[in-house]
């Protein structure tokens, strides 16, 4: 049986933050499952909820971050449901993303 490898936790928050973000640029951010994001960061599905508690503290991180690092589909997904952190996100990013729904 493989050892998992014990990282410091702000590198395994991290890595599970760009394991939730990768499926929901693949699959939308509205479908990520901790298990999901647990097994592609290689860690269980107890340590995701250690640092994302609920599953919508996940989803406003994910969104968090697509904005900060100009994730036009992730953003993109928020407007389309609504997501308040999507629609405050600067005027420009969410022109760009809804440019980019209408396949523009």
């Amino acid at each position: 049986m493989k050892r998992r490898q014990r990282l410091h936790p702000t590198v395994r928050k991290e890595q599970i933050l760009d394991a939730a973000l990768t499926l929901s640029q693949a699959d939308g951010y509205q479908t990520i499952t901790r298990q999901s994001v647990a097994t592609l960061a290689g860690c269980s599905e107890g340590l995701v909820s250690l640092y994302f508690s609920t599953m919508p503290q996940l989803r406003r991180a994910v969104m968090s971050a697509a904005i900060a690092r100009a994730n036009l589909g992730i953003l993109a997904q928020g407007i389309a449901v609504k997501d308040a952190k999507a629609l405050r996100a600067p005027e420009e990013l969410r022109r760009q993303a809804v440019q980019l729904m209408m396949g523009g």
